[in-house]
């Protein structure tokens, strides 16, 4: 009777054991195995590193178990809540908000939280379900509704200032208005609109976000200052050459050339030790990410859910790719982690609830209802 009990209670359970999707978790868990020999790397001398970021693994994955398990009927309902939720909390930064290196991105509630990571998430799913109530009937005004939608946390998060998490919100919410049908007229209208409105956002950009931009374009003109970031990161990608120099031979790194680099900086560190070759591995198994993410969102059951994966899917490149052109020297600094690799907890945890909702989309893809 015990062995019987026992099975039959694993064949309860099992089902939420199994929740998720073998490639895209095999994926990840490729990720994470290089960014935690590269941290082990970059740490050398910052004792503590690599068993933190354990536990910020072990906490990720717990939220990505937990998110594969919540059927998108349920994301449905909680869409416009959590959006609400993470808007007030917005203000309250802006109210109340701590300030640490300048800016007021922090709120306290026992522990400072920083409320525009939660945006990332709760901006997609508010504007999925925006277009789902509607899916069949688009006019022009629901798309405008839906740019209102994106700008409101969009605008608390550039005051903070953060133009970081700013980006990745707007890269987000842009994918699920683009996805929802927006014309092509109309994305050139956007991008000319844009264009044309580039000398407003310099005049009312902060002081060091101009610097940024202009060290971009000469990072020579303050090689000790706003340019030493860029200078190293990407003399160290260079000098790694095809192969690299080996890993822990870093000389950038371990000599303290690098800046930040168990966190944004951390594809320099990479570059320098594994070079060309373990580039492109790394660049590879992005592509396998982000096709997987596709692959789901192509597969998915109806509008909601296809919306959804996509952006969660956007958010992935852009993370990648603002984060290594960054390291490059081809983009400004804008304090872009790279995913599944940077040390950090809150930014992991944003991922692994991202990666959450697309196996729980890929599970759920004969459950729900088109």
């Amino acid at each position: 009777m015990r062995i019987n009990e026992r099975r039959s209670l694993w064949r309860r359970l099992r089902p939420y054991f199994t929740v998720f999707d073998l490639p895209l978790m095999l994926i990840i868990c490729a990720l994470l195995s290089v960014g935690l020999v590269t941290l082990y790397s970059a740490g050398i001398g910052i004792p503590g590193k690599v068993e933190d970021q354990l536990r910020n693994i072990c906490l990720a994955f717990i939220v990505m178990w937990f998110v594969a398990n919540v059927s998108p009927q349920m994301m449905m309902r909680i869409a416009v809540p959590a959006y609400v939720i993470a808007v007030t909390l917005l203000i309250g930064v802006a109210l109340f908000g701590t300030i640490k290196l300048g800016a007021r991105r922090w709120l306290h509630v026992g522990i400072d939280i920083q409320p525009s990571e939660f945006m990332k998430i709760a901006m997609p799913l508010m504007l999925a379900w925006f277009f789902q109530q509607r899916a069949g009937h688009l006019r022009w005004h629901d798309y405008a509704i839906a740019a209102v939608l994106l700008a409101i946390p969009v605008g608390l998060i550039v005051k903070q200032p953060d133009l970081g998490t700013a980006l990745l919100v707007v890269a987000a919410g842009f994918c699920v208005i683009f996805l929802a049908g927006l014309a092509w007229k109309a994305l050139i209208a956007l991008f000319v609109a844009a264009a044309a409105s580039l000398p407003v956002i310099w005049s009312v950009m902060h002081d060091y976000q101009r610097e940024r931009v202009m060290t971009l374009i000469d990072p020579t003109s303050d090689p000790l200052g706003k340019g030493f970031h860029i200078i190293q990161s990407t003399i160290a990608v260079g000098s790694g050459g095809m192969t690299g120099k080996g890993w822990t031979h870093g000389t950038q790194a371990h000599l303290e050339f690098i800046p930040e680099r168990t966190t944004d900086f951390i594809f320099a560190v990479f570059s320098e030790e594994f070079g060309l070759t373990g580039n492109l591995v790394l660049m590879f198994l992005y592509l396998l990410l982000i096709g997987r993410g596709l692959m789901i969102a192509g597969n998915a059951p109806n509008f909601f859910t296809r919306l959804l994966a996509g952006a969660v899917t956007m958010i992935y490149f852009t993370y990648a790719f603002v984060n290594m052109g960054m390291v490059s020297g081809i983009l400004p600094v804008v304090g872009v982690p790279l995913p599944f690799m940077s040390y950090g907890g809150t930014a992991l945890l944003t991922l692994g609830l991202g990666a959450g909702i697309l196996m729980s989309i890929q599970r759920h893809r004969k459950l729900v209802q088109t």
